[in-house]
């Protein structure tokens, strides 16, 4: 049995969970999600848990079964807490900026960089130098985050660009050496 995937899933109170052939809707205080899921596994809602279960042992089963539970999970957390990612700008002048909804950011361009928010996410600045996405659905608020990382990767010589909080950039020695 899978570790992750015989872990029975806790629904909150005030979220609403429907399962209806293959097709999951959370619906929570922070939104509503909806996910397909592979048909051969079985949902079962009891009382205040989820837990998915798998028909055999086969290894398709067996990786399905932990994605499946792992999916839910998200969603659940995803509506009730919601998922932020957070990003650290270094750089001599360079900083990021709200314009109402759209992320500006001023990062050794000629020009501002100018990224819309999709749907159910949205951009913080606490400071100049910090970027906080945050959303409700996991995936997309990692590839937003991702998205805002690539206009300014951090570069090994300097350090300089948009880095994950905590992310570690192995740094070179250059000509110097």
């Amino acid at each position: 049995m899978s570790r992750i995937g015989k872990a029975p899933i806790p629904l909150p109170a005030g979220v609403e969970f429907i399962y209806d052939n293959a097709v999951v809707t959370v619906k929570g205080p922070k939104g509503e999600l909806t996910q397909r899921v592979p048909r051969e596994m079985q949902v079962e809602v009891g009382d205040g848990v989820i837990e998915v279960k798998r028909p055999t042992d086969s290894g398709q089963h067996r990786s399905l079964h932990g994605l499946t539970r792992t999916l839910i999970a998200n969603m659940v957390i995803g509506v009730t807490d919601g998922f932020e990612k957070r990003l650290e700008i270094v750089g001599v002048g360079y900083r990021a900026s709200l314009k109402g909804d759209t992320l500006e950011l001023l990062v050794g361009y000629s020009h501002p960089v100018l990224l819309e928010p999709p749907e159910h996410v949205t951009f913080e600045t606490p400071q100049a130098t910090v970027v906080v996405v945050k959303g409700i659905d996991k995936q997309v608020v990692g590839e937003v985050a991702a998205k805002v990382r690539s206009t300014r990767p951090p570069e090994p010589y300097k350090g300089k660009g948009i880095r994950y909080a905590g992310e570690y950039v192995q740094r070179k020695v250059g000509k110097r050496a």
